[in-house]
């Protein structure tokens, strides 16, 4: 499978999910992975994911911020690996960017409340796998 067909498969899988698995390393070097939902994306460059501030998760990303996403269509056994950086971002665009009803639930002071936070994932690169196959490809290469 070519690059470009890579990249565009990988993107319709992103789009076909409505999870994400997020991984990074902890403290003790080991991988942690948790499962968020997918809510807003621009391709596959950056992803845009919110958690409560006083996760353990947050506290690991501050000081390593490399990380991964995977994205899976378990019936078609397809898979997508982005691999690259999370920034933490408080601020109250990115918050309400993503805010809906039923947020609340979470964060109950609303857009401002201060266990609200924004993690904003930026892709270096990928691997589609479907088929047998693998294709890497970076990002913005196609």
């Amino acid at each position: 499978m070519g690059v470009e067909r890579a990249y565009l498969s990988g993107l319709e899988l992103v789009e076909n999910s409505k999870i994400v698995m997020l991984s990074n390393n902890g403290e003790d070097g080991y991988p942690y992975t948790k499962a968020m939902m997918r809510l807003k994306h621009d391709g596959l460059s950056k992803f845009w994911l919110s958690t409560n501030t006083s996760t353990k998760r947050v506290e690991l990303l501050k000081n390593n911020n490399k990380a991964n996403l995977y994205f899976v269509d378990e019936n078609n056994f397809k898979g997508l690996m982005l691999v690259g950086t999370i920034e933490i971002l408080q601020d109250r665009e990115s918050k309400e960017m993503l805010w809906n009803d039923g947020c609340e639930i979470y964060y109950p002071l609303g857009v401002d409340d201060p266990d609200y936070t924004v993690l904003c994932f930026t892709a270096v690169r990928g691997n589609f796998y479907h088929g047998l196959r693998n294709t890497g490809f970076r990002i913005g290469e196609r």
